[in-house]
């Protein structure tokens, strides 16, 4: 009887431990169980310079979406976004590739416009900057072509 309680004892420790796994693996890894929420958008730049599909879409540093996709459309690198629903993008938005900190992870920040008309779903972000290439600019730098 006791060997029974003490199995029954560890069998719902180790239940308990596993449901508290993947709650972390959910929450951590920012994964949505019940599907996607917000809007899509595309932007099209000449080149992603190592931003990756997760990655973060800011404005002012608040993280507002996420990239949701990066493929190839006329020698171009589309970027589609998912943008929180509560979040309205105007038409006149720039969308720029910027790295945290030094040699940090990249991220996709929007300066938002002045316009009034807002880019609705499936729309697209027209102006784009692209993202500046360190090593380029090192090389340029050592070999003194600044």
């Amino acid at each position: 009887m006791e060997r029974a309680r003490v199995n029954i004892a560890v069998g719902l420790f180790v239940l308990i431990g596993i449901a508290g796994l993947a709650y972390l693996s959910i929450q951590l890894g920012r994964v949505s169980l019940l599907g996607a929420t917000g809007y899509v958008v595309t932007a099209d730049f000449p080149s992603v310079g190592g931003l990756k599909a997760g990655s973060t879409v800011e404005i002012a540093g608040v993280e507002i979406g996420r990239v949701e996709a990066i493929g190839l459309a006329d020698y171009q690198a589309r970027v589609t976004l998912r943008i929180h629903a509560g979040v309205k993008l105007q038409e006149d938005s720039i969308a720029s590739i910027k790295t945290k900190g030094l040699i940090g992870e990249k991220y996709l920040r929007i300066s938002p416009g002045g316009s009034d008309r807002i880019i609705p779903p499936r729309g697209k972000i027209r102006e784009v900057e692209a993202p500046v290439d360190f090593e380029e600019l090192l090389s340029k730098y050592i070999f003194g072509r600044i």
